[in-house]
Order: structure tokens, then C-alpha cells, then sequence
């Protein structure tokens, strides 16, 4: 298995560095959203403090913005761990053994999706493909795909990149 470059990093949440990454999107249709991705790709998640400045910068109410937040699942309400992990579970992966795989890693990391680790290592996510179908079953840590995972190997992977985000 290929080696990740390292685990994506996050700024620590700040409610006025997340103000100023907003305002651009103050006046441009479906600017809510624009200002959710953005918010969540310095922070890698949306702190709920963020909603009334929100309803602020975009004049509408907190239940308006929680509304928009919490329909769309890939929006996080707490910090994720240093690594993303998506298990696919596409049909085809399902096929290949992403089922068990799936249970192999919930029970191995002790999580069960949209948890993290209590070492903050990794976050556990579905997702429902990778595209990468011929090579089933795949999982994603962070922007790398992986093919063929055995628990076998997703352990040796897992123990390699704790040991890195130290």
C-alpha cells in the first residue's frame, strides 16, 4: 500500500479568522454553502459558534443556517481525527467483502461511523463509492484510495500513519 504525505491539517477554530473566510461569499447566490465548505476546509468541521455569525454576515436566522448545515451529511459539527477514513459501501464493495470489512475496522478502532478515535487518530465515514470498483474493497484515508483492503492490511496501514501523527 502507498504511504500518505501525512494527515491533512486544520487550523484551530477561531470565530473571527472564520468571519473574515466568509465574506466574500456575503452577497453571492447560495453563499450559505459556499461559507459552510470554506469554514470546514480551514477548520475541517463547522463549530456550532459560527451560526449566529452566519445568520449575521448572510441576514438570516440561526435556524436557517442550522437548517442548511444540517441537511448536507459531509458537514462536521466537531474536529475530525488527524486522518478521514471512508469505507465503501457500494454494491460492488459489498460484493468483495466491504461488510465485514467495515465491522473488522469499527471493532479494530473501537468507533462506529461519524466517531473518532479516542487517540484522535482517525474518523470512521461511509461512503457509497471511490470509484475504483474493479479493485473492491476500498477505503479512503483522507484524498488516498486504497484497493483490495484486507483488516489485515488496514492495520499495518493504520498503526504505520498513528505512529506518523505524532
Amino acid at each position: 500500500m502507498q504511504q500518505l504525505a501525512g494527515p491533512i491539517k486544520y487550523q484551530e477554530w477561531n470565530l473571527d479568522t472564520a468571519q473574515m473566510s466568509v465574506q466574500e461569499f456575503r452577497d453571492r447566490t447560495g453563499g450559505v454553502m459556499l461559507a459552510l465548505h470554506k469554514l470546514q476546509q480551514i477548520f475541517g468541521y463547522v463549530d456550532d459558534s459560527a451560526m449566529p455569525m452566519l445568520g449575521k454576515v448572510f441576514n438570516l436566522s440561526r435556524a436557517e443556517i442550522h437548517g442548511v448545515k444540517s441537511f448536507y451529511h459531509d458537514f462536521k459539527s466537531s474536529k475530525p481525527g488527524k486522518y478521514t477514513l471512508k469505507v465503501c459501501q457500494a454494491e460492488a464493495c459489498q460484493a468483495m467483502g466491504s461488510q465485514k470489512l467495515t465491522e473488522d475496522i469499527k471493532a479494530f478502532l473501537k468507533v462506529d461511523f461519524h466517531e473518532t478515535t479516542d487517540s484522535g487518530d482517525f474518523t470512521l465515514e461511509p461512503v457509497y463509492c471511490l470509484g475504483n470498483c474493479a479493485s473492491s474493497p476500498n477505503i479512503m484515508i483522507d484524498n488516498e484510495t486504497y484497493g483490495r483492503v484486507s483488516i489485515e492490511g488496514f492495520k499495518t496501514l493504520a498503526d504505520a500513519l498513528s505512529k506518523e501523527a505524532v
